[in-house]
């Protein structure tokens, strides 16, 4: 097991929490929380060792498509590939926005 995080800029604190996902199966849970002004701060918990540059590549993709606001985001990661990654952040985000 290896635990990574990343920072990146972010907007004003979000309004409400979002939990999305499943450990287990190849999957992944996303815990979405507002987070301090200015700052998008994320912690991924992940059982495949060596991938922090894979996160980090798939976060800046991400995250220079949009400003997002505040968040502390955990991430427990059970070997998901990129596309479920980003689909859960996505639902998240989208949870957020509704919420």
């Amino acid at each position: 097991m290896e635990t990574l995080s990343f920072r990146f800029s972010a907007g004003q604190p979000a309004q409400g929490r979002a939990l999305v996902g499943c450990v287990g199966s190849g999957d992944l849970e996303v815990m979405l929380e507002p987070g301090q002004a200015g700052t998008l701060a994320i912690e991924v918990v992940t059982s495949v060792n060596g991938s922090a540059p894979r996160w980090q590549l798939l976060f800046e993709r991400m995250f220079r498509e949009q400003q997002l606001p505040a968040l502390n985001i955990a991430i427990h990661d059970f070997g998901a590939t990129p596309g479920v990654v980003r689909l859960r952040l996505e639902q998240g985000l989208e949870e957020l926005s509704h919420g």
